[in-house]
């Protein structure tokens, strides 16, 4: 009975809510849309399929998937909410995401060879930002979308993961050297060893940059940062990356006008109230407004919000869901991360470890980095929100990056029989 309570109760609470708040976004106007319940009902469908499926089948940890469902959920809701067409076009890019997510998985577990492909993940980061570079189009004063008929596509949300693939290559390769070598070679060797990952690393960033892309930048250079200190962890090394990033920072701060003017409004919006520090008074406005229940779903005005749907969806939730649905979302990406990191913990092997962490940083960076803008305990960069804001680049990436992280907690690749009965 206890194994049975032990997945039925969180997919039971999954299916509680969704109905509550597809209820809730069927209802709030007149004429109803009578599009959102056959809507509704596959995404309540598909998410509950995916989930038995990972549990029946024992494809690794039971709850990652059911997180990220919940969070999908929360953002196809408040999109659709907020503009119709952009929620079917949601819906259809959740539905190619859980594909996906299969997809990656069954590849990443077919493949066996993932620590010797380098120069291949590396050769593709290269030629995407180097496509990006020459065929992107400026949006929003960042080069990093390239325009394919009436599609856009974020070369930079793929290349996240291939930037983490070719750091745990890097660091596997160390951790070999270690326990193989004398300490003067190894001293010599870990030098070396530094500076090439220090170089692929800035590089990643150094393109980034030129395509003005300052979110993506600040994202990836978190990303190695903590996987330098957990894989490498010496101290100088450490601290000369930080003091790098500290004069990278105030050169861009006192050389580029408008990263001066997003730290001005960050600290002080309020007297650039009607032009640059309009967006970001509007979302603290929204956020006010909402309260600790919230106005109700449709009941706010969070599309006075610019870019609502993207960079300040998290200020629409917590307009209409209350602070109570910002602090619910916020515990649901924190039970995300808590899962990423024990898979790393929990994983043997060098490289999958390095992954795991790389992929769950990587969702919990994103998350701070956007959060900590809307609500201005950082300066606004123009990242998305994890599995809610609308766009399918981020959305079909993320689910790509979830598929490699529940077939590293697969453990060897497909558990016993016994296994997999234990989530029954």
């Amino acid at each position: 009975m206890t194994r049975l309570i032990s997945w039925r109760q969180p997919l039971g609470i999954l299916i509680l809510a969704d109905a509550v708040i597809f209820s809730m976004l069927y209802l709030h106007k007149q004429p109803y849309d009578y599009a959102l319940i056959p809507i509704g009902l596959i995404i309540v469908s598909l998410i509950c399929a995916s989930y038995l499926i990972i549990i029946r089948k024992g494809l690794g940890d039971q709850y990652l998937f059911l997180v990220v469902g919940m969070l999908a959920s929360i953002g196809f809701a408040m999109i659709f909410r907020l503009d119709r067409a952009y929620g079917i076009k949601q819906a259809v890019w959740l539905t190619a995401g859980v594909i996906l997510f299969f997809l990656s998985y069954w590849i990443y577990i077919k493949i066996q060879m993932w620590d010797r492909l380098l120069f291949y993940y590396m050769s593709c980061s290269v030629l995407l930002f180097s496509a990006t570079l020459i065929l992107g189009k400026n949006i929003k004063g960042a080069t990093n979308w390239i325009v394919i008929g009436n599609h856009t596509f974020q070369p930079s949300e793929i290349i996240k993961i291939l930037f983490i693939f070719s750091l745990a290559c890097f660091f596997k390769g160390s951790q070999q050297f270690i326990h193989n070598n004398c300490r003067i070679e190894l001293n010599w060797h870990r030098t070396v060893k530094r500076a090439a990952i220090a170089l692929m690393a800035y590089t990643f960033i150094g393109f980034l940059i030129l395509q003005r892309d300052w979110g993506s930048a600040m994202l990836f250079f978190m990303i190695y940062f903590v996987m330098l200190y957990i894989f490498d962890g010496g101290w100088r090394f450490l601290a000369l990356n930080a003091g790098a990033a500290f004069i990278g920072a105030v050169g861009g701060f006192m050389m580029l006008y408008h990263i001066r003017v997003r730290v001005d409004t960050w600290l002080n919006p309020w007297p650039h109230i009607a032009d640059k520090g309009y967006q970001i008074t509007q979302s603290l406005f929204a956020i006010a407004a909402g309260g600790f229940f919230g106005t109700g779903l449709g009941m706010g005005k969070p599309e006075f919000i610019p870019e609502v749907s993207t960079d300040f969806i998290f200020s629409a939730i917590c307009e209409e869901m209350g602070i109570l649905g910002g602090v619910a979302v916020v515990l649901l990406y924190f039970i995300l991360a808590y899962r990423g990191f024990k898979i790393a913990l929990t994983v043997k092997d060098i490289f999958k470890k390095a992954v795991a962490l790389g992929i769950t940083s990587m969702f919990g960076f994103q998350t701070f980095i956007i959060i900590g803008g809307v609500i201005k305990l950082i300066p606004l960069t123009g990242i998305t929100l994890p599995f809610i804001s609308y766009g399918g680049s981020s959305l079909t990436a993320s689910f790509i990056a979830l598929g490699i992280l529940q077939a590293i907690s697969a453990g060897d690749y497909g558990e016993t029989e016994e296994q997999a009965g234990e989530g029954e």
